[in-house]
């Protein structure tokens, strides 16, 4: 935990600042193992400081090793201003992506000696690339990503509305161990199918048509996300066609991912795939993105992203054909970057599965 607070520490001296204020809860969790809903933490070059209440401190104190752990006033910017202080901080970075404009006004009423600066990712940054722990943690979540995947193979048949699958799926991956979905599960039929986000509806799944799975869970406070789309009866030649090029392009993707490609190259790899396959306008949006704490963190694997890609992280790979009327294929694959090749994390099989 200390080796990752010395990295971003190593990062004040380019904005000349003595500390950082952290709200977010996955950069708190980050820098001090505190998993509670309410804390703010700063990060200073000698100390870090853990803020909570009453219901927290307790907890905190058990969970945050290394850091000190403070009980805060009902106004908590007082003992803001105390800590910072006591440790002589003189200007503070501050992440301007989640502190408001009423909150700022807050801070330079109550720090009018210290000097607010604005930063952006800069604890992103480093939990960009995952340590052996985090690793192990997210390769647990994949594995009760595809242990649910097995389970719903023999639960999903005609009749069922999508809701049912999608219940099914979180129930069993909290009976496998996670501690939740970690976002809100995608189970598209039919038509359906070609939205790509198409949350669960009450629609009633038939034969001959595509079944499109997105789904994830948190393990220990790291996120998993999947895709598998299935067929239920036997699909059309135009169902094969689509999944066939959907296949081929994350394969391709898969094979060709590693450390240093831009977001942008390495979205190339299955983009061109389906664009020479004829349906490159029905794939609109980006392969993949980053994976940890939070179910979409950087770096961005998209057109345009010159997010350089590098050795222990983790990301995403999931094109899709969308054609509205018809249906849709996704496929998605979580994979940790090694160096000249990447390693998939989530392991189900990619073949089109009939049922």
């Amino acid at each position: 935990m200390e080796e990752r607070r010395n990295k971003i520490r190593a990062l004040f001296a380019a904005h000349d600042a003595d500390a950082i204020l952290t709200f977010s809860p996955e950069n708190r969790r980050y820098v001090t193992s505190f998993t509670g809903s309410s804390g703010y933490v700063i990060l200073a070059k000698e100390e870090t400081v853990l803020l909570t209440d009453s219901r927290y401190i307790e907890q905190a104190s058990k969970q945050a090793t290394g850091v000190k752990v403070v009980l805060h006033q009902n106004n908590w910017l007082m003992t803001l201003k105390e800590q910072l202080d006591h440790l002589s901080v003189k200007r503070l970075l501050f992440e301007q992506d989640t502190v408001s404009y009423k909150l700022f006004h807050d801070l330079t009423e109550v720090l009018p000696d210290v000097t607010l600066v604005p930063s952006s990712g800069l604890i992103e940054i480093i939990r960009q690339v995952k340590d052996a722990g985090e690793l192990a943690i997210m390769r647990e979540a994949a594995h009760i990503a595809d242990q649910a995947f097995t389970h719903i193979l023999e639960f999903l048949r005609p009749g069922l509305k999508e809701t049912d699958v999608a219940l099914e799926l979180e129930v069993a991956m909290r009976k496998l161990g996670a501690t939740g979905s970690s976002f809100d599960t995608i189970v598209a039929s039919g038509e359906r199918s070609a939205m790509p986000h198409g949350v669960a509806s009450d629609r009633v799944i038939q034969t001959g048509e595509f079944v499109k799975m997105d789904y994830g869970c948190f393990y220990d406070g790291y996120a998993s996300d999947i895709t598998r789309t299935v067929a239920i009866g036997q699909p059309s030649p135009r169902h094969k066609e689509i999944y066939e090029l959907v296949l081929a392009a994350q394969l391709t993707a898969v094979n060709g991912m590693r450390a240093g490609l831009t977001g942008e190259q390495a979205d190339a790899l299955a983009r061109d795939v389906i664009k020479a396959g004829g349906y490159g306008d029905h794939f609109g949006h980006s392969l993949g993105h980053g994976l940890g704490l939070a179910v979409h963190e950087s770096p961005r694997v998209a057109q345009r992203s010159s997010d350089m890609l590098k050795e222990g992280m983790v990301v995403t790979i999931e094109p899709g054909i969308y054609i509205p009327g018809f249906g849709g294929v996704r496929i998605e694959d979580d994979v940790v970057l090694t160096g000249h090749t990447c390693e998939r994390l989530t392991l189900s099989s990619k073949d089109l599965i009939i049922l």
